[in-house]
């Protein structure tokens, strides 16, 4: 035998909805947390299909979907309007109807709709009073400050002010206020004061209470992601954070801080950071700073096209700072958009907030028209703007040094170089490109000591081991010296081509042509891979061991 189940009557189906939608509706207003309010709508409109007649659905409802945007405050008018054909003596849908008049700017139709609600409501009637005093202020704001408006204004007012201890509905919800506050400050403070203390397990505790016995679990949540960065501990923090999102979507700061640690902490989770700053362009603020912040995502992604959309809407909004500019000039870089790319270098370098930070931007501009214009005044021109604006700028010296090699103009190579060294004595490059400078003008004691000064700062340079053998083997004419630094240059690179065959070299003019044919042949199966050099040259080199 089996129990019978007795079905719930449908009325009494809407008026259970009716009730979930008046709790949640009420947790939303005291924790502003978006689960809340969506349960509220969910439950408000079940509670309109099973039974239409519940007017009480009609105008809380309009004021959550207009909070959410989903309807205008004309739509929240009509809502109003139902809950008043279904029953036109409620107090709380006059009350409604009235506010969304306010907000739409019908001063008129709101003061007819409180007092209709101050009539039905009796003793009840503190919030109709108080919403119609506010109305009354507005008019007299608005410079209708006839004495009557005044005096209306000044009845309503304290009217309603004391007689809001009779207001039940308002009592206890200003309880409810009052209890949940007191909750929140008291763990938020108990949380605080151990951080202070260095607790910091004391004060994860207390925040972990707070989340518990509180409403305000986006607060809490904040907090314990707070205490967990400050700890180190970010994958924690980061959950933390999450929570509290998913609590309270509108909180931009929480969104800032995902969108921060997600950035510097886990580089390559690219396309989660990505997400989070779109979300926080929704916001409306700041968004010359988050588009800057997504070209350089983009960047990192690889992906030009958006890089370039991103950094182009930071200039647009804020053409002025040198900043964007630069970033947007990098990125035509990428693109291979190199006119583009010269224009908002030069927008920047004009700007000009820092010298230094300026130097950079005209070695970069300069070496765009280096390389890839190959336009040599605008380069020399260029570079020497930034060693003026920072005379310290070692790299620009060293660029500007490389152009006149380029062009065959050896003492001002020479110079350049120099001048750096003069800067930075404890440049290993400085002196490796001194050295090759003064190697091609035929200094060669002088290139010896500028390489071994080279390699004395850095040993691991196999670049200035191998110019250094060269000197010896054909400037000096010591083959058994060179083989030395060859080496050298080979096991610090094994896969140095050009060093393999000047090895190769080197033991030709030994006269082992054994090892030289062995080291040759290293370099063409190397050279497969690496296309340093012409294999031409190397096969003749090999095949004339033997002729």
């Amino acid at each position: 035998m089996t129990d019978t189940i007795t079905p719930i009557p449908v009325s009494n189906k809407a008026n259970i909805l009716l009730e979930e939608a008046r709790s949640a509706h009420e947790k939303y207003l005291i924790k502003q947390q978006d689960a809340d309010l969506e349960k509220a709508i969910e439950c408000y409109i079940d509670a309109i299909k099973i039974n239409p007649a519940l007017s009480e659905s009609y105008y809380r409802l309009a004021s959550l979907l207009l909070i959410k945007g989903q309807i205008s405050i004309d739509g929240a008018i009509e809502q109003c309007k139902t809950a008043l054909t279904l029953e036109p003596d409620n107090v709380n849908a006059h009350i409604y109807s009235g506010y969304f008049q306010c907000l739409n700017g019908n001063f008129e139709e709101a003061e007819k709709e409180f007092k209709l609600a101050v009539s039905n409501s009796g003793i009840n009637s503190a919030r109709p009073r108080l919403f119609l005093s506010k109305v009354l202020f507005t008019r007299i704001k608005n410079h209708d400050s006839s004495v009557k408006v005044l005096m209306k204004f000044m009845y309503y007012f304290l009217s309603g002010s004391m007689m809001i201890m009779w207001d039940c509905p308002s009592l206890k919800m200003f309880c409810k206020f009052l209890a949940n506050d007191f909750s929140v400050f008291s763990y938020k403070t108990l949380g605080e004061t151990f951080e202070k203390m260095k607790l910091f397990p004391s004060a994860l505790e207390a925040y972990s209470k707070g989340l518990e016995k509180t409403s305000q679990g986006n607060l809490f949540y904040q907090k314990m992601g707070d205490l967990s960065l400050e700890c180190n501990d970010i994958e924690a923090s980061l959950e933390c954070y999450k929570k509290a999102y998913e609590l309270n979507p509108t909180d931009r700061e929480v969104l800032i801080k995902l969108a921060t640690i997600n950035q510097t902490y886990f580089p390559e989770d690219v396309d989660t950071t990505i997400d989070y700053y779109n979300s926080l362009l929704e916001f409306g603020i700041d968004l010359d700073k988050i588009y800057y912040e997504l070209g350089h995502l983009y960047l990192n992604k690889a992906d030009k096209i958006h890089a370039v959309t991103a950094f182009k809407l930071a200039q647009e909004i804020n053409p002025e700072n040198p900043y964007y500019n630069n970033s947007l000039a990098y990125a035509y870089i990428k693109a291979e958009l190199y006119d583009d790319a010269i224009e908002y270098y030069q927008l920047a370098i004009k700007l000009n907030p820092d010298a230094e930070w300026t130097s950079i931007v005209c070695h970069a501009l300069g070496a765009i028209y280096a390389e890839v214009k190959n336009n040599f005044d605008a380069a020399e021109a260029t570079f020497n703007a930034g060693i003026v604006l920072d005379p310290k700028n070692v790299d620009i010296q060293l660029s500007l040094g490389d152009l006149y090699m380029s062009q065959g103009d050896l003492d001002k190579a020479i110079k350049t170089y120099c001048d750096a060294i003069a800067v930075e004595p404890e440049n290993y490059l400085t002196y490796a490109k001194t050295g090759l400078a003064l190697w091609e003008k035929d200094y060669l004691e002088e290139s010896i000591v500028a390489f071994h000064k080279s390699i004395e700062l850095n040993p691991d340079f196999e670049i200035a081991q191998n110019n250094l053998g060269v000197v010896y083997l054909d400037g000096l004419g010591d083959p058994k010296e060179s083989v030395e630094y060859f080496k050298n240059a080979i096991n610090i690179n094994p896969n140095y081509t050009l060093a393999y065959f000047n090895l190769g070299r080197a033991y030709q003019a030994i006269g082992d042509k054994a090892l030289a044919a062995e080291y040759f042949q290293l370099t063409m199966d190397l050279n497969k891979i690496t296309q340093e050099m012409a294999d031409k040259e190397i096969r003749e080199r090999l095949y004339g061991l033997f002729e």
